[in-house]
């Protein structure tokens, strides 16, 4: 159905700012929930399919192999095929695959849609916040995307609660099927109120070869490292598959006229050196979700509500610190964050050495979430901005972009080939004994991750405080709130007057 709004001219507190905003939530609102519940009901589908810990691993990251390789081209085919058109059929297919979880008659089943749902989110993840940049007012965008920002963190606190009822009260597959009624008020709302936005200067091809190899590179690998100890001579075909399509990767990219990943971006020392903190932070932060959650239900006794609960207080200090941090960091400059916060993050792990069988919430848990909540505050949001300032503001998109790639990549790679490297293979993950001694192995190993992203952003990155000319004064701000998700760091949605390789990016204007 056409909108009668020009694009870039709605206000942001009318009735149809306020619908506009509601769609985007809602969408990408459904795919925050996403990543936050299923982590919470693996031990439930572990029980109820009798599978190993390997097809636990593959239902984390089938999702996230098809969202890290395809949210660049997702981003592209916005800007040239109308962005709340593909926005809608990102929607659409994230709850066809949804469907497909929650009725999934084995585990094999479960990882293919799990595989779908990353490709609808690659499509509605940067839908969403380019409806935002290219419908809102210019004098509206930073209010429009703070509010997008700070619900979006209200659907990623309250994802492992409501994850966790769900499992308690009746089954695992609703953490899935409760995406069904969310896509079909987001669709009837974007229908009827999203205007239709399209680049006004489509160029060049798609970069279809890129995004298969970069998809494929990441399959291998991650395939490699999961099933390296029950199938290793497979594994290592997979592996060198996978680090061949790396290669070739590379070298598509250097001889492509549009690459998805312009490799000139990485001359720029600040860029790369953010982006190799982000691999650290990001990484350790993954297999820390990813076992935490086994921990306190196999070992702790917890159920799985109240797993789900325990990592609350992660989200409430960030969505109440990130916009004051990035504040900070735009006064002091962004190295003393990026390297305090890491260690702070790194401390708070080492407290939770304590958990182990029985563990007592308030005293054994509490203070190590509270601490690694903190220390994410502190990071999180300068890494975000930071990543943007080292870049023209016409390479913004891609630069964000990039980094949330990154981000998933490494979470990624640490939860395939974490487990198998602290001993949980196999059926191993149903001995609390066994669980409780990995988990301890895992969090030494994390805060070793952290360890080195912290040293990394104390050697590289510089002590200069950034000025608005160079961090682009307009779009700081916004930069800075959307650093409330855990699972990655929020692509940004483009600049006003961004050329196309930035749009391609992260479906900016």
């Amino acid at each position: 159905m056409p909108v009668s709004f020009p694009s870039g001219g709605i206000r942001a507190r009318t009735p149809a700012g306020r619908w506009v905003l509601l769609a985007t939530v809602l969408g990408s609102g459904m795919a925050m929930l996403d990543s936050t519940v299923v982590n919470v009901a693996l031990p439930s589908i572990g029980r109820s399919f009798d599978t190993s810990l390997a097809a636990l691993q593959w239902t984390v990251n089938a999702y996230t192999l098809t969202l890290a390789g395809l949210i660049l081209l997702g981003g592209a085919l916005g800007d040239r095929y109308g962005r709340r058109r593909v926005f809608v059929i990102g929607v659409a297919w994230f709850a066809v695959a949804s469907l497909l979880c929650g009725i999934a008659p084995n585990v094999q089943t479960l990882i293919a849609a799990r595989a779908l749902q990353g490709i609808g989110g690659a499509l509605l993840t940067p839908g969403s916040l380019a409806i935002i940049q290219a419908t809102f007012h210019p004098d509206d965008r930073a209010r429009a995307v703070g509010t997008w920002s700070g619900l979006g963190g209200v659907a990623s606190a309250i994802g492992p609660f409501l994850g966790g009822w769900l499992v308690d009260a009746v089954s695992w597959r609703w953490v899935f099927l409760i995406n069904l009624p969310l896509a079909a008020v987001t669709i009837v709302v974007a229908l009827r109120t999203v205007p239709e936005t399209f680049d006004p200067q489509p160029r060049g091809r798609f970069d279809v070869n890129g995004a298969a190899l970069a998809a494929l590179s990441l399959a291998g690998v991650t395939w490699a490292l999961v099933e390296a100890q029950t199938s290793p001579g497979p594994a290592v075909i997979a592996g060198a598959a996978g680090v061949a399509a790396g290669v070739a990767f590379v070298f598509v990219e250097k001889r492509t006229r549009e690459p998805m990943l312009p490799l000139d971006i990485f001359r720029v020392r600040l860029f790369t050196s953010v982006n190799i903190v982000t691999l650290f932070v990001y990484g350790a932060l993954g297999a820390f979700m990813f076992l935490l959650v086994l921990e306190l239900q196999i070992v702790s006794g917890y159920s799985a509500q109240e797993a789900g609960l325990a990592l609350l207080p992660v989200t409430m200090v960030m969505l109440l610190l990130s916009a004051r941090s990035g504040d900070l960091a735009r006064r002091i400059g962004p190295r003393p964050q990026l390297t305090v916060g890491p260690l702070v993050c790194a401390g708070g792990l080492l407290m939770l050495l304590r958990v182990g069988s029985h563990a007592h919430y308030a005293t054994d848990v509490l203070p190590g979430v509270l601490i690694f909540g903190l220390g994410l505050a502190v990071l999180v949001a300068p890494l975000t901005a930071t990543v943007l300032a080292s870049v023209d503001v016409t390479r913004a998109g891609i630069a964000s972009g990039v980094n949330n790639a990154a981000a998933r990549a490494a979470g990624l790679l640490t939860v395939a080939g974490l487990p198998a490297l602290v001993g949980l293979s196999g059926d191993g993950y149903r001995d609390p004994g066994v669980v409780d001694t990995g988990f301890d192995r895992a969090l030494w190993i994390c805060a070793g991750l952290l360890v080195a992203g912290s040293a990394v952003a104390w050697f590289t990155i510089s002590a200069k405080v950034l000025t608005p000319s160079e961090t682009g004064a307009e779009c700081a701000r916004p930069c800075v709130r959307m650093g409330c998700d855990v699972a990655g760091p929020p692509l940004d949605p483009g600049h006003e007057g961004a050329g196309a390789e930035g749009r391609a990016g992260a479906g900016g204007s």
